[in-house]
C-alpha cells in the first residue's frame, strides 16, 4: 500500500470520528504548543540579551557593587557591601597598568528636558561620566565632539545627546551649540549620538551624558553607588586586566586576603554564563512539561488507533483475504499514528511560535524561529506516533482473517 492511499484512509479515519479525533489532536497540539511556546519565548529572551551585549565591547570589564544578573532575592552578603563611589573609580584609574579607558557610569537622574517652548516626557536618564563612556558602551558621534579631559577637571556644563532627545526638542533647529535646560541647570549641546535603536522595549538613544563632575555638582555625591567600566588593551589580555582589576579593587576596598571579594567584575562573556544558566533552566522546564503532556496525548493516540482497529476489523480481514501482508497491516496503521501525531504537532509549532513571539512584539525586538524547535518538534511527533502507534499496529496485523470476516 503506497503513502497516498494510507494518508487518505487516515483523512477518512479523522473525518469518521471528529469528536475523538478532535480531543486526539487537540491534546497533540497542547502538549506541542507547550514546548514550542516556551522554547520560543526563551529564544526570544536570549536574542535580546546578546544583542544587549553586543552593546558592550568584548574588550570591555565592568566593576559592579552586586552581579548585573541576578535571580530571587538577593543574598545578604551583597545587601551588606560598601557601595562603589566615584573616589573608588579616580583611585582605580591612577593605579591601573594594564587596563586603560577607565568611565564612571552612573544615572544622577531621570527626568524632563526642556528646550525653549519644547520638552521630553519625564524618562530621560541623565548619565555622569567621561570622555570614555561612548567608546566603552559602544556610541558613536554623529556630528559635534566627544568630552575633554578638561571638561571633567572643571565641571564644565556640557552636554551629549541621544537621538530620542535631538527628535524630541530639536524638530526646526540642530542642537550643536544650544542649550538646553536639566533639573534647573542649563548645558551646551556639544555631541549627538547616532542612533542604537532599542531592545526589550527600552531605547538605547533616550539619554544625556554629562561630566560627572558636574553631576557630583548638582546633584551631591551622598551614597552614590556607580558601576565602573575599562577597557582591556587587547583582547588577549583580557584575563590579565580583570586580576589587576581585581588587586587594585581588593587594595582600594580593604579587603583581608583571608575574604572574599566584595565586588563584582564581569565581561561579556560572565554575563553570558550567568544568563545561560538562566535560560538552560527554562528550557528544561519548558521541556519537561511538555513531554508530560506529549505522553498524555500520545496515550491518546495509541487509544483512537486501538479503536480504529476494532471498528475497521472486517476492513482488515478483507484485506488480508486478498492477500495483504503483516507488514502491509502494520505500515498502515503505523503511517496513520505518524499522520494524526504531525497534524497536532504541525498545528501546536505554529500556534507557539506565534503566541512565543508576542513577547518579541512585547519587549521590542526581533522576533524568532527556533529551528532545533521545529526540527525537534517533527521528530518528536514521528516518534510519538511510531511508540505509541506500534502497539495497535501489531495488534491489527495479528487479527486471524477468518475470525475478522465473521465480526459484526
Amino acid at each position: 500500500m503506497n503513502i497516498k492511499e494510507t494518508t487518505g484512509q487516515a483523512l477518512d479515519s479523522l473525518k469518521q470520528n471528529k469528536v475523538r479525533s478532535f480531543l486526539t489532536l487537540l491534546a497533540l497540539v497542547i502538549g506541542v504548543f507547550a514546548v514550542i511556546v516556551s522554547t520560543t519565548a526563551v529564544a526570544v529572551l536570549d536574542s535580546y540579551f546578546t544583542n544587549t551585549l553586543s552593546l558592550m565591547g568584548s574588550d570591555v570589564v565592568l566593576v559592579k557593587r552586586n552581579p548585573v544578573v541576578q535571580t530571587g532575592r538577593l543574598d545578604e552578603k551583597f545587601r551588606n557591601r560598601r557601595p562603589i563611589g566615584f573616589d573608588v573609580a579616580e583611585q582605580l584609574e591612577e593605579r591601573m597598568q594594564i587596563a586603560e579607558g577607565m568611565s564612571p557610569l552612573e544615572a544622577f537622574a531621570m527626568t524632563v528636558v526642556e528646550y525653549k517652548e519644547e520638552e521630553t516626557e519625564p524618562d530621560v536618564r541623565i548619565y555622569g561620566s567621561n570622555e570614555n563612556y561612548l567608546l566603552n558602551n559602544g556610541y558613536e558621534l554623529e556630528d559635534g565632539r566627544n568630552f575633554s579631559p578638561d571638561d571633567i577637571q572643571y565641571a564644565r556644563k556640557f552636554a551629549i545627546i541621544g537621538k530620542d532627545v535631538q527628535n524630541a526638542l530639536f524638530t526646526n533647529e540642530y542642537p550643536l551649540g544650544k542649550m538646553i535646560r536639566v533639573s534647573g541647570h542649563a548645558y551646551e549641546v556639544i555631541g549627538i549620538t547616532d542612533q542604537k535603536g532599542q531592545v526589550f522595549g527600552q531605547s538605547f538613544d533616550n539619554f544625556i551624558v554629562i561630566p560627572y563632575t558636574t553631576g557630583l555638582n548638582i546633584y551631591g555625591a551622598y551614597k552614590r553607588d556607580i558601576a565602573i567600566q575599562v577597557r582591556a588593551p587587547q583582547i588577549e589580555f583580557l584575563e590579565r586586566t580583570i586580576d589587576e582589576l581585581t588587586g587594585i579593587m581588593r587594595v582600594i576596598r580593604k579587603v583581608s586576603p583571608m575574604d572574599e571579594n566584595d565586588f563584582e567584575i564581569e565581561t561579556n562573556n560572565t554575563l553570558s554564563g550567568t544568563f545561560d544558566t538562566f535560560t538552560g533552566a527554562l528550557y528544561l522546564g519548558g521541556a519537561v512539561i511538555g513531554l508530560i503532556t506529549l505522553l498524555g496525548a500520545g496515550i491518546g493516540v495509541m487509544n483512537i488507533m486501538l479503536v480504529s482497529v476494532t471498528e475497521r476489523t472486517r476492513e482488515i480481514g478483507v484485506r488480508k483475504t486478498v492477500g495483504a501482508t503483516r507488514k502491509a497491516i502494520v505500515n498502515q496503521f503505523l503511517i496513520e499514528a505518524i499522520f494524526i501525531c504531525q497534524i497536532g504537532g504541525f498545528a501546536g509549532m505554529v500556534l507557539g511560535i506565534g503566541v512565543g513571539n508576542l513577547m518579541a512584539v512585547w519587549i521590542g525586538t526581533s522576533p524568532v524561529v527556533p529551528v532545533w524547535s521545529v526540527v525537534g518538534g517533527f521528530i518528536g511527533m514521528l516518534v510519538v506516533g511510531l511508540v505509541f502507534g506500534v502497539y495497535p499496529a501489531f495488534k491489527a496485523a495479528k487479527l486471524d482473517p477468518i475470525e475478522s470476516l465473521r465480526y459484526e
